[in-house]
Formats: C-alpha cells, structure tokens, sequence
C-alpha cells in the first residue's frame, strides 16, 4: 500500500487558506508576511519532492498550479517529472500544460493508494484533504504550523462527527521564527 501524505501550511486555528498569496482571502500571503523567513523551516517541503512518488490535487488546486507549477523548474523539478491525479467531478479534462489523470471518486483514491509505487502526497486541496481524512484514507500528515490566528478561512480538517483518530508524532520541531513542524502518523 502506498501511504498518502497530506502537507500543509496552517495557521494555529487550523486555517490553511490563501498561504501563498492567492488573490480573495483578506490574509492571503500570510505565511510570507507573517513571520520572518527562515530556510531551515522550509527543509520538510524539499525532502517531500524527494520521497514523493505522486502529486494528488482537488481540482481547485490543480487548476491554481498548473498554469505556474510547470514553469517553476528550479522550485518544483520532482512535481513537474512524477504522476499527477486530480479528484474531481466536473473537470473536463486535464491542463496540457500539466497532465493530470482524473479520478472521479474517493474509491479511485483508495484503489490508487492500494496499488504499488512510493508516497502520494497531497499539496494545498482543503475540501480533498477533509474528504480524504473523513474517509480514512490519509496515512501521514506534514504540517508546518505558523504562530498567527486567521480566524475565518478554509481549514485543514473537517467539521464531520467522526470518532477520535489518534497521530503519532513522528517529527517535530519548532524553528527560530516560530513555525513548527510536524510530521504525524495516523493511527490505525
């Protein structure tokens, strides 16, 4: 079975919105200004590229990177070589900029998780994210925690009922700036 990582910037409140500066959300860009930057807090997102084996996006998310992403072959050179999926139900087709197979359902997930290769990782993708964790499909999740409140905003989990899921802390650590990371398993 191949483990699917969720990654996340996250507010402490859990808001993963906007980090990056997507135009429409009032804090959008608020991990650049929020706190100074510091390499070493970012070492967790290259190693990602490193053992991930395939990139899973909602199609929001798919349709933000794959006009930008393909041209960012400095930042982004594992993502643009290995396996794109996109879970959708209304996307049309892929972005021949940035081929993707879609996937139609949580089942086409579970059965892509099922199968052999390395790490799926899943970038961005708030609604996905949820969906995927509701359904007990996340293995591992890498998060760097920002020390900020945003209040409103798209959060990483969702707001569905569920038992308790315990995590196993795998990684943590906080760095000079007060980001913190954590790398968690899910316990099953």
């Amino acid at each position: 079975m191949r483990p699917l990582i969720i990654t996340a910037f996250m507010s402490l409140d859990g808001v993963m919105e906007a980090p990056g500066g997507e135009p429409g959300y009032r804090n959008s860009g608020w991990t650049i200004s929020s706190v100074d930057f510091d390499p070493a807090a970012y070492e967790l997102k290259g190693r990602e590229q490193e053992e991930a084996a395939a990139l899973l996006l909602g199609r929001v998310s798919y349709e933000a990177f794959a006009p930008v992403w393909p041209t960012m072959t400095e930042e982004f050179p594992g993502y643009n070589a290995m396996p794109r999926y996109v879970v959708s139900t209304t996307l049309e087709g892929d972005d021949e900029r940035w081929p993707a197979t879609i996937l139609r359902t949580l089942d086409d997930v579970a059965a892509l998780r099922e199968g052999e290769g390395g790490p799926i990782i899943v970038h961005g993708s708030a609604t996905l994210g949820a969906a995927l964790a509701d359904a007990g499909l996340v293995d591992r999740y890498h998060l760097l925690v920002f020390p900020v409140l945003l209040g409103a905003g798209r959060r990483l989990f969702s707001q569905t009922d569920k038992d308790m899921e315990r995590l196993s802390v795998r990684e943590s650590q906080t760095y000079a700036n007060g980001v913190t990371k954590l790398v968690l398993d899910v316990v099953r």
